[in-house]
Order: C-alpha cells, then sequence, then structure tokens
C-alpha cells in the first residue's frame, strides 16, 4: 500500500485518527499530513492500532511523558510515535 492509499482509505484513515483531545487530534493530524501518502500497509495497521488507545494515555506517550504500554508496545508503532514527536 506504501503511497497507494485511495481517497476512502485516506478518508477512513483520517476519520479513526479523530480524538477527543485537540492535543492528540493536532499532533496526528500534523503527522498525517506529513507522511500520509508514503506509509505503508503495515504502518496503516499500525496506526489503527495505535488509535485504539485510550485519549489520555496516547497524549502522555505522545508527549514523552509515559512508554507505550505492553499491549502497543510494537517495532512498528514505536516507530510511528517517534516519527510523530518528531514533527
Amino acid at each position: 500500500m506504501s503511497g497507494d492509499l485511495t481517497s476512502p482509505d485516506r478518508a477512513r484513515l483520517r476519520w479513526r485518527a479523530r480524538r477527543g483531545l485537540l492535543e492528540n487530534d493536532l499532533m496526528i493530524t500534523r503527522f498525517l499530513d506529513a507522511c500520509e501518502a508514503q506509509l505503508t500497509e503495515a504502518e496503516v495497521q499500525a496506526l489503527t492500532k495505535l488509535f485504539e488507545m485510550d485519549d489520555t494515555d496516547l497524549l502522555d506517550v505522545l508527549l514523552g511523558r509515559a512508554e507505550l504500554p505492553a499491549s502497543f508496545d510494537e517495532p512498528q508503532i514505536r516507530q510511528l510515535v517517534e516519527r510523530m514527536k518528531s514533527l
């Protein structure tokens, strides 16, 4: 899927990215604006799993105040989080 997200795929990904906390929305939207077109299928799956995380916990991870919980601590997810934090 690298670079091949269709319009419905993009819309679905952006819909899933909507969060209850504005800070998460801003960080995730900035990431998607910069990287969405280059995401691989594995990265989209990892991102989708990351979106299952509680909003407060996700914000703590994105701000570097907490580590990924064990159920989310996968190499692909760690890489995505680091890319989000770097933008």
